[in-house]
């Protein structure tokens, strides 16, 4: 499963694993009441009540940052227990959870609200404690930077997190951008090949029906002209076509690398394709592609390696594991077919020790 994370998957792991780091401030807890606990506290079941509360806060407060990553509703129930548990602690002078639950809270408030909410935390806390035992300068200071941390950690995270999702979203969307701008490209020369030739077959054919009863002979001749006007009509579609199909190996090959090791598949390529003619290139680009995807898709490979020489493409990975199934008729088992009609063989299978072989023989 980690094999087919992508890297966004990866940055939101590190992201979400950092701020529950980050959240266990509240642990904190647990060394002030076994210190507590050292110096003879003399109820010893409201020292485990407190822990067991702790406990249930660490649990809960690993849910609401992983709300804010997935752009979920905000946890109400969640924060509302946790602020119930935080307020229980804090009268009994544990004070670590606040800082936590604080965290819990700051992406789903304005940062105005939180930063309010955090000052005013240690500022009515400080004056409990003068209130008790007088001011303690020293949990003063562990308080405010312990807030100042914990509330920044999980708002720097949330930040990084929001701007990795927006740089992936902005790839994607260039792709598209890519993708839609070919085929505005595509339909905008069809267009221009088909409307005149279109607007020419049609006044030839009304010309044809004009004079067909006065001389069926310039009729016959002017539909002979309307047919020689549509095969070359068909022949310049023709050869758009298979220009828009055309592929290159090389922007193929590097592309292909550039993902698989954006999928920590490390990619070896070797290829002389200087004497391969266009057609054979375009071929073995759509194989390298269709590879590529096969190894993303349906192995767990660590390294793929891509060699082409004299029209012989060999794409190996060590990715396979248990029985391959049939190739699907638009995947491999149609390139199959094109790769047979252009005289040549392709070829899909184990080859031992965990490594699959995919080959492609055309004539060079």
């Amino acid at each position: 499963m980690i094999r087919r994370a992508t890297r966004l998957d990866k940055i939101r792991w590190v992201v979400v694993y950092s701020t529950d780091l980050v959240l266990l401030a509240a642990a904190l807890a647990y060394l002030d009441l076994f210190l507590r606990w050292q110096a003879g506290i003399p109820v010893p079941m409201l020292i485990i009540a407190a822990a067991v509360l702790t406990l249930v806060f660490n649990v809960l407060g690993t849910r609401p940052f992983r709300v804010a990553v997935r752009d979920g509703p905000r946890p109400t129930a969640i924060l509302a227990v946790t602020g119930v548990i935080m307020l229980l602690l804090c009268a009994f002078l544990v004070i670590w959870a606040l800082p936590a639950w604080l965290g819990m809270l700051a992406p789903f408030v304005r940062r105005r609200t939180i930063v309010v909410l955090s000052a005013g935390s240690i500022v009515l806390v400080n004056l409990c404690l003068v209130l008790i035992t007088g001011l303690l300068w020293e949990l003063l200071l562990a308080q405010t930077i312990l807030t100042g941390l914990t509330v920044g950690g999980v708002l720097a995270n949330l930040w990084l997190w929001r701007v990795a999702k927006e740089g992936h979203e902005g790839q994607e969307a260039r792709a598209l951008l890519a993708v839609s701008e070919e085929r505005l490209r595509f339909a905008r020369d069809l267009n221009d090949l088909l409307g005149q030739s279109l607007t020419d077959i049609s006044a030839g054919a009304a010309g044809a029906a004009e004079t067909l009863r006065a001389d069926p002979a310039a009729a016959a001749h002017e539909m002979f002209a309307v047919r020689d006007l549509a095969r070359r009509s068909l022949r310049e579609v023709r050869t758009v076509v298979q220009n828009y199909r055309a592929i290159d190996l090389d922007e193929v090959l590097a592309g292909v690398r550039a993902v698989l090791e954006a999928a920590d598949v490390r990619c070896t390529v070797r290829v002389r394709t200087a004497s391969l003619t266009p057609e054979i290139r375009t071929l073995l680009a759509t194989v390298v592609r269709e590879g590529a995807t096969n190894v993303l898709k349906h192995s767990k490979a660590e390294r793929c390696t891509i060699t082409i020489e004299d029209g012989v493409l060999e794409m190996s990975n060590d990715g396979v594991s248990g029985p391959v199934g049939e190739h699907a008729p638009n995947g491999l088992a149609g390139l199959a077919q094109r790769v047979r009609a252009a005289g040549g063989t392709l070829e899909a299978q184990p080859a031992g020790e965990g490594r699959y072989l995919l080959r492609a023989a055309l004539p060079a």
